[in-house]
């Protein structure tokens, strides 16, 4: 049984030098000063608004989370199983501060709450900039 073993290792060794030896024959070495082929096109895009970097367009119809956030606390377990309806949890925020408003976790502006056609919605009050908002993505 092992001389079976070891002529499978020879002819799978053998067959391994003979790929390689194919290969180096039809796909030689690339030469040191040779420039790779321009498979994919230069990522750059016409963009017309100065703020935004080039190829920046590409991403633009990508969904992301939008969040409010009306305040944040902490309560511990007990106090968390002991919620019925009706409960009233105090939050960290006061009354007619702005509210957070994040993507994807990330405060891009500040705003108060409006309600339109029996909706609630959030009129910003102060935005970060774009420079700024790309520049907390590149960290």
């Amino acid at each position: 049984m092992s001389e079976t073993n070891e002529t499978e290792d020879q002819v799978s060794e053998d067959d391994w030098a003979a790929a390689m030896g194919e290969q180096t024959a039809v796909d030689p070495a690339p030469a040191a000063d040779a420039k790779p082929a321009a498979i994919f096109e230069e990522f750059s895009g016409g963009t017309e608004n100065p703020a935004m970097p080039q190829g920046f367009d590409m991403i633009l119809d990508i969904p992301v989370n939008l969040t409010v956030e009306l305040g944040r606390t902490k309560i511990s377990i007990r106090n968390l199983l002991q919620l019925a309806h009706g409960s009233v949890v105090e939050l960290e925020g006061l009354a007619g501060e702005p509210m957070d408003v994040l993507v994807n976790g990330t405060l891009i502006a500040q705003g108060e709450v409006v309600v339109v056609n029996e909706k609630f919605g959030i009129r910003l009050t102060d935005v970060i900039t774009p420079q700024e908002r790309i520049r907390k993505l590149n960290r």
